[in-house]
């Protein structure tokens, strides 16, 4: 058995800008593929079919040229969140399909799990496991023509770009936010300075960590009389230098300052919000680590209060610019699906963003919630695979891009004004 690739959409010489998908030729090639008896998988605008020769020469048939990847299907490998850092961890390895975020590789069943193990202070940026079949790992949307502007809802207009990036300069400022660091606690009660000062009600969480701990930070404001419900805003205040050591510097810029002064930055947007439900910010500790703080935060939920949280919006590297076109990801579960599908009709609605959606959670806090049954969202920057400084000295202010941060951000406060509610 071996597969094609079929690339519709594709941009002549530049295999990275985002695609809009093509439905009509999708649906056609993959309704051909299971007619033939074969099976596919996509990524975006990039179809592979894999089976035996006949199936394949079938699929084919009369339609648009298909590169033959000669490699059996048992060897064909998904490798999920950081390409990037896969690629220079393991160069022996041949990368089939490119995507970012995600890659199609070559490689030994036998021997794939030794890829993903994790060392004893950090788990690793990426996940592999074989290439799943009948599957969309990623589909891309286009922009919206004629995106609304946001000051037609005042919440969005309330974004401050220059709050913004002044909670980002404070947050790379420390020489790490290393989830047991001295300064990693620093940057938690500077954080819970800023939200208490907004009027939020705020509360620290002890969390056991490697022998030690560290914290997360929760603040809620509670809504006007509704059905007693709540939205969570959360990320990850730590940061992490993997490739130097605990003690090396980690300033954290992109991954994830940008996702914890993105919390602060919804705060002073909604910090009067008249909406229904009560609004929950979190910042947790240890998410390098295994997602400890976000575990134990659910952990601690009891039945009752899982099930009164309405959504999750999880913040995780929201501004380093991978791709030509400004783009984020979505990423849910079956659970979450509806609130997939609302933020990316914020997103059409008030931003130029290209929106991907997968449905294949990995290793951010959102996941927890999602194993939990919980309905919650990764919002990320598009192509976050493509981004090699995380996780080291390199990622710094230099590199951030605060337009898409605000795009991403007004995204998720259009989507939060309409989950909250009307009170």
């Amino acid at each position: 058995m071996t597969a094609l690739r079929f690339d519709l959409g594709k941009t002549p010489g530049n295999d990275d800008v985002p695609r809009a998908a093509a439905p009509d030729a999708l649906r056609a090639l993959t309704a051909a593929a299971v007619d033939a008896g074969a099976a596919w998988t996509r990524l975006g605008d990039t179809l592979l079919v894999t089976g035996a020769p006949a199936q394949l020469e079938r699929t084919a048939a009369g339609r648009i040229p298909a590169e033959r990847i000669g490699v059996p299907v048992a060897r064909l490998h998904l490798v999920i969140q950081n390409g990037r850092q896969f690629q220079q961890a393991h160069p022996e390895v041949r990368v089939l399909v490119d995507r970012g975020r995600y890659l199609v590789v070559d490689l030994d069943p036998a021997e794939a799990g030794r890829f993903v193990e994790p060392s004893e202070r950090h788990v690793p940026c990426f996940g592999v496991r074989p290439l799943p079949a009948c599957t969309v790992v990623f589909e891309q949307r286009p922009p919206s023509p004629a995106p609304t502007l946001a000051v037609a809802e005042p919440r969005i207009a309330a974004l401050s770009r220059d709050a913004f990036e002044a909670d980002l300069r404070t947050l790379a400022g420390f020489r790490t936010r290393h989830s047991t660091s001295t300064e990693f606690r620093t940057a938690l009660d500077w954080a819970e300075g800023v939200l208490s000062g907004l009027g939020f009600a705020t509360r620290t969480q002890t969390v056991a960590l490697h022998g030690g701990s560290t914290q997360n930070l929760v603040a809620e404001r509670p809504g006007r009389g509704g059905d007693g419900r709540a939205v969570l805003v959360t990320a990850h205040l730590d940061s992490i230098n993997s490739r130097d050591g605990t003690a090396a510097p980690a300033p954290g810029a992109d991954d994830n300052g940008s996702g914890a002064a993105g919390v602060l930055a919804v705060a002073r947007a909604l910090r009067d919000h008249l909406g229904a439900r009560d609004l929950r910010l979190i910042l947790f500790g240890g998410e390098e680590q295994g997602l400890f703080g976000s575990r134990h935060y659910v952990a601690e939920l009891e039945q009752q209060a899982r099930e009164r949280i309405h959504a999750v919006v999880n913040m995780d590297m929201i501004a380093c610019r991978n791709t030509p076109a400004p783009t984020v990801l979505l990423e849910g579960a079956a659970a979450s699906r509806t609130v997939l599908e609302e933020l990316a009709a914020a997103a059409q609605a008030h931003t130029g963003l290209t929106v991907q959606t997968s449905l294949m959670p990995f290793n951010s806090d959102h996941v927890p919630f999602l194993d939990a049954g919980i309905p919650a969202v990764l919002t990320i920057e598009g192509a976050d695979g493509a981004n090699d400084r995380i996780h080291t000295a390199g990622d710094t202010l230099e590199h951030i891009d605060h337009d898409l941060a605000l795009e991403i951000l007004r995204m998720n406060v259009a989507y939060l004004v309409q989950a909250l509610g009307q009170a």
